[in-house]
């Protein structure tokens, strides 16, 4: 009697193929947000944003580069979509407010924007991938004392990691992720990477405390090019 050929859906049927379109997860990481996902969280802060600020109609937000922009501009037209309001957007480089200039090879300056009407009287939300230990939210800080005179300050992220060094909290959290020193936590965006999702995976070496030679104390754990714990613009 001749066996019968397997059928889509019979246990013990071949998986199917790889997509060969899906991106890439390197080794040992796993996706905590997909696409989706990561989009679903945006527009929840979008609605938080406009709830906490009364409508939204004097705030400017910033994005920290290189995600934190794109992020920003997403929930600009989020709140557009909402509230027929347009929302000026810009971006704010805090490159020469970190503080670990010395410790770390020389980067690159990134762009500052400030939207025309400027930042004083304003409801400034800086927009940020991930938040780790809080030092780049300080220099964030810094930079704008040197823009203007915001009416207020507050702060959005997509990830906040935990593992703070510095009094800072968000205002506004995509998702909360519990993480071990030991992980790293990268954000993709469509804008930047060709797809969206957050993936949590083991840390790598940074390239500035190899160069350091493992100088005791390194550079401050969570700056973005600092921190085996992190990838892209953590603190």
């Amino acid at each position: 009697m001749r066996a019968q050929k397997p059928t889509k859906g019979d246990v013990g049927s071949a998986d199917p193929a790889p997509d060969p379109d899906a991106p890439e997860v390197p080794e040992g990481t796993r996706a905590v947000l997909d696409g989706n996902e990561l989009n679903r969280a945006l527009t929840r802060i979008a609605h938080e944003v406009l709830e906490r600020t009364k409508g939204g109609q004097h705030v400017t937000l910033l994005g920290i580069p290189s995600r934190g922009v794109p992020l920003a501009r997403r929930l600009a037209r989020r709140i557009e979509r909402v509230e027929d309001l347009s929302v000026p957007t810009g971006s704010l480089d805090i490159t020469m407010y970190r503080d670990d200039l010395r410790l770390a090879p020389a980067r690159a300056l990134g762009r500052t924007e400030i939207p025309a009407g400027g930042l004083d009287d304003r409801v400034v939300v800086l927009v940020d991938d991930v938040l780790f230990s809080g030092r780049t939210v300080r220099a964030a800080l810094d930079a704008l004392g040197d823009l203007g005179r915001p009416r207020a300050v507050q702060l959005a992220v997509l990830v906040d990691r935990g593992h703070r060094e510095l009094p800072i909290r968000a205002d506004y959290v995509g998702k909360n992720l519990p993480t071990s020193l030991r992980e790293s936590v990268t954000v993709r965006l469509d804008e930047t990477d060709g797809h969206d999702a957050v993936l949590l995976g083991p840390s790598r070496p940074s390239p500035a405390n190899t160069l350091k030679g493992g100088l005791k104390g390194g550079l401050r754990s969570g700056s973005p090019d600092s921190s085996p714990a992190t990838t892209e613009g953590d603190d």
